[in-house]
Formats: C-alpha cells, structure tokens, sequence
C-alpha cells in the first residue's frame, strides 16, 4: 500500500478575494475574516485527494490535460492518508471520500500557526510517506523546507495560498491530484527535480520594488505540464511597445472603467495612460478620450470591484510561469469575471519579448470555478502593439 501525507494551512490564500494578499500574522488573518472572507484552502485540498481517488482505478480523468495516472503510467491503490487533525488535513480527507490517519493535533483553540505546520509536517514525514501534499502557499512551502531540513522526502504542493512564486505547486488543485496519482503509481516516467521555494521580498516591497526571494529547493515530482515553473522577474518592456499597449486599451475601453490587475507590464500600460497605480493590488481606472486615466479605485477586493460597475478587465501573465488568473489576482474572483462580461471583455496585455520567454507554454487559469476556467480557454487574443495582437492558447 502506498501512503501519502498531506498538512493543509487552513488560512492560505484568505487575504485573496478582499484584496490583502498573503495572510501572514495573525491580525491579518482577522482583518479578511472582518472583511468576510472564507477559507478555501480545505476545500482545495479535498478537490486534489478526490482527482487521486477517481485516478487511483486507472480511470483516464484528467488524461485530456496531458498528465492523468493512465496517460503517465497506470493505476494506484487507493493510498493510506496520513495527516493532520481537522482543518489541518482530516476535513480534507473526508470531504474527499477517504480515511485519514491523524498523526497530530492542533492545540487548543481556534486558530492554527506556522509552528502547528512545522510539529504536523515532521509527524506526518515521520510515518515514512511516500509523497507529502502540502496544501497552502509560498509562506507554508518555506514552513515545509524548515520542516525537514535535510530529510528527504518527496512533495507537491496544492496551490492555496495568493502569491505561490515558489516552483513546488500543481497547476491547479486537480492537476495536483493527477501528478500525485501518477508519482504513487511507480510507473518510472516521472522522476523527482529539485523545485525552487521562494516568496515575496517583503523588504523591497516596503521600498516600492517587487521581487522574490530564493529560500532553498525541495524535491518535487517533475510533470512540467502540470507543476507550475517558479516565477521569473520580468521587465515592462520597451517604452514603445507599452505606449503602444496603452494606445489600444484606451482605444478599445473608450470612455469607460478598466480594472487593471497586479504586475510590471500593467503598471507600466497605466503610466502609459496618466495614472499611478497600487504595487500589488487590482486598481480601477476611468478612461476617458483625451484625458488622463484616473483611479477611482485603488487596491480594491472582490466586492470593492462588483460595487465599481460593469469595467473592462486588463491582466498581463506572471513572468514565467504564464498564469494569468489565480495567482494573485483573486479579487477578480468568478463573480467578477462573469459581471465584467466574461472573456468578451477580458483584455490580455504583455510584449511580445514577454510572450516569447514562455517559450510555446499556454497561459494559465485557476480560477476555482471549473465551469468559469473552461469558457475562459481556449486561444484568445494578446493585445503586444499597437493594433498589433497574438493568438496564443489559454487553459488550466
């Protein structure tokens, strides 16, 4: 029988949707919570344990993303869930149809910290684990990495938290579950790479800049299509060709809102426009002919952008990894996808320098509503000129 471990950080990602980024500290924690944020990090979880279940047969699920058990190489047994007591890793496990073997509690009370993750991370390798599935963001992957410090043992994260730079993650939850269900499967054709962990800067970004840092690598089995790349730095571009952005975004908005998402590129479109937008965070902009852009919205969450009104929606991909929704950007959540008029007024914006660096990889969609991710994908087209645009294929 093989056996799996899995530790979920049940606070990962709940700063997304109302816009605070990480939820690292405990007052930020209670501050999203005020906001009315909900955790979503079990529930994703859950969603990689059920892909592994429903694989563990030999069913072919998840095969038409190029990465199910039987398109890498057979079934598995239905493993032995070694894990943590209730929103740490059991909800998951029973939420997902299977029997969990809790190894480690919490202490009393209510909330959860980066030394439950340490004890539960150790008690759970402890039980000889042929893969760990670690269930947060950037902040739990280096929690992890501290963790074992020089144990070896195999792990994948499933994406939970808002930023995930780090190269350890599936691509989505249910690519998690497929690229677990073919490691356990012992079929030979996936071998373990050594994956970057790395996080937010948090110094440069008190200084204006954003960038990563590397904190040090964990052993991850290697599905490139599947396992998302670290993020790279990028630049904006030539001025030129982000005049040239800026030109046919104004153009195609006219007189109307524009929320812009996070990022160098589109940073650098709203200079281009007249406007100073936030480092981080998702801004509004009123665009009017003629006239400078002005934010009527800064850093907002998810409800701060369905009040603004109906507005186009401009993102530019990650640096490297290619995501374009779900990696954060989360305050422009399904609702307001759907709101803003779907795909029709979704504006993808990145150089062609940027484009290329991708080297033929799709942009990317997780945006936690299936239904949503497969009306979104598909080839669409990148605005990287002026009246100049790339077909270039969207998937999850």
């Amino acid at each position: 029988m093989t056996r799996i471990g899995l530790v979920v950080n049940p606070v990962a990602g709940l700063g997304g949707r109302v816009g605070l980024g990480g939820t690292d500290g405990r007052e930020r924690r209670h501050r999203a919570l005020a906001l009315g944020a909900r955790p979503l990090a079990g529930e994703r979880a859950a969603a990689a344990l059920r892909e592994l279940r429903e694989l563990r047969a030999g069913s072919d699920a998840g095969a038409g993303a190029g990465a199910g058990a039987g398109a890498l190489g057979g079934a598995v047994a239905e493993p032995e869930v070694v894990t943590a007591a209730g929103a740490m890793g059991a909800d998951s496990v029973a939420a997902a149809g299977l029997t969990a073997r809790v190894v480690y509690a919490p202490g009393a009370g209510d909330e959860t910290s980066a030394e439950d993750t340490l004890a539960a991370v150790r008690a759970v390798v402890a039980e000889g684990v042929d893969l760990l599935l670690l269930a947060g963001g950037d902040g739990t992957a280096r929690d992890v990495l501290t963790a074992l410090d020089g144990v070896h043992c195999p792990v994948l994260g499933v994406p939970t938290g808002v930023k995930m730079h780090s190269a350890v993650f599936g691509v989505s939850p249910r690519a998690a579950g497929q690229v677990a269900a073919a490691w356990l499967a012992r079929s030979g054709s996936v071998r373990l790479r050594d994956a970057e962990v790395m996080d937010r800067d948090e110094d440069e970004l008190r200084a204006g800049r954003v960038a990563s840092r590397l904190y040090g690598w964990l052993p991850v089995p290697d599905v490139p299509v599947r396992v998302q790349q670290r993020k790279t730095g990028s630049t904006a571009g030539a001025p030129e060709a982000v005049g040239g952005i800026a030109a046919e975004v104004a153009e195609r908005v006219g007189d109307g809102l524009l929320a812009l998402g996070p990022g160098g590129t589109t940073r650098a479109v709203a200079a281009a426009l007249g406007a100073d937008v936030s480092l981080t965070g998702v801004d509004v902009l009123a665009l009017r002919p003629g006239h400078p852009a002005e934010v009527v919205l800064r850093d907002g969450g998810e409800d701060a952008l369905l009040a603004a009104g109906p507005c186009w929606i401009a993102l530019s991909p990650i640096g490297g990894q290619g995501f374009l929704l779900g990696r954060g950007n989360q305050q422009i959540s399904p609702r307001v996808l759907r709101a803003a008029g779907g795909r029709e007024r979704l504006l993808v914006l990145c150089t062609e320098q940027k484009l290329a660096s991708l080297g033929g990889r799709p942009l990317l969609l997780d945006t936690g509503d299936e239904a949503l991710d497969a009306e979104l994908a598909g080839h669409l087209p990148v605005i990287t000129g002026r009246r100049r645009t790339s077909l270039y294929r969207l998937t999850t």
